[in-house]
């Protein structure tokens, strides 16, 4: 799809955009990943009738690389700019990982452009990390190989099914991240503290769908922490056997019926 550009302040932001007069859905990829992310999703998304709009975040794919601030909020403050330059009314954002406390921080900022989000593997809070992985992050991060350290952890958060297509988009990811600016980037964003993003979470009343697989490694139990956050959300929640942090791509045959229900029951 055509690559897209919106200018904000400090850079620009990349996007695709499926047109249509149908109610529009903004989706955020996690950090160090691309806006293919939603490739498998979108067409479904597309022929159930929304305007699917994709987007990169800072640091990463088409949108600019160096930014002032790369945190939650910041991209959050992004999403609501691309939806109020889309002028197609409220909308409902998707956010994987990180990006899901974007999603949240956008509906807090302004709560009349957001219909309700899906919080796609949320990681918004600051989860304790063992010695040993913290070693293993410092060292993997420490020489010319970082980019291949980063694109082995990546392809290894899909434990149960990877789509066909894995091979091109992890070459993808490598290519975009050696180009200057890109690992400092995720650097940066691997170190912020989610600490702002936890403690917005209880003043959340956006509706909300946290979807969670069981084989997510990010976390030592995934279906607990779903739980707390569909709790704390006053939430639904949704969980996918066997599928890790990408649930909507790798199994999204499972994950789009009930995130379309969901949409379809909450969205006004």
């Amino acid at each position: 799809m055509e690559t897209r550009f919106l200018t904000v302040d400090g850079g620009h932001i990349a996007y695709d955009d499926t047109g249509g007069d149908g109610p529009l859905i903004v989706a955020i990829p996690g950090m160090g990943d691309l806006r293919s992310e939603y490739r498998l999703l979108r067409p479904i998304l597309q022929n159930a009738g929304y305007r699917v709009v994709t987007m990169d975040v800072r640091g990463f794919g088409e949108t600019s690389a160096q930014w002032p601030d790369y945190s939650a909020h910041a991209v959050g403050c992004d999403v609501l700019a691309l939806i109020e330059h889309l002028k197609s009314g409220e909308a409902i954002i998707l956010g994987n990982s990180f990006a899901a406390g974007a999603t949240l921080w956008a509906a807090h900022d302004a709560p009349t452009y957001v219909s309700c989000v899906v919080l796609l593997g949320p990681i918004v809070r600051d989860l304790k990390v063992s010695w040993f992985a913290m070693l293993a992050l410092q060292l993997g991060f420490a020489g010319p190989w970082r980019v291949w350290f980063w694109a082995t952890y990546w392809n290894s958060l899909f434990p149960t099914h990877k789509p066909a297509d894995q091979g091109q988009v992890k070459a993808a990811i490598m290519k975009n991240l050696r180009e200057p600016g890109r690992m400092a980037a995720l650097r940066t964003m691997i170190s912020l503290s989610k600490a702002d993003t936890a403690a917005l979470i209880p003043w959340s009343r956006v509706p909300a769908l946290v979807v969670m697989g069981t084989r997510d490694p990010d976390f030592p139990d995934a279906e607990a922490e779903a739980r707390w956050l569909a709790t704390q959300l006053h939430a639904d929640s949704l969980i996918i056997d066997e599928a890790g942090h990408y649930p909507h791509t790798e199994m999204p045959e499972r994950v789009a019926p009930e995130l379309l229900s969901f949409i379809a029951r909450v969205h006004v």
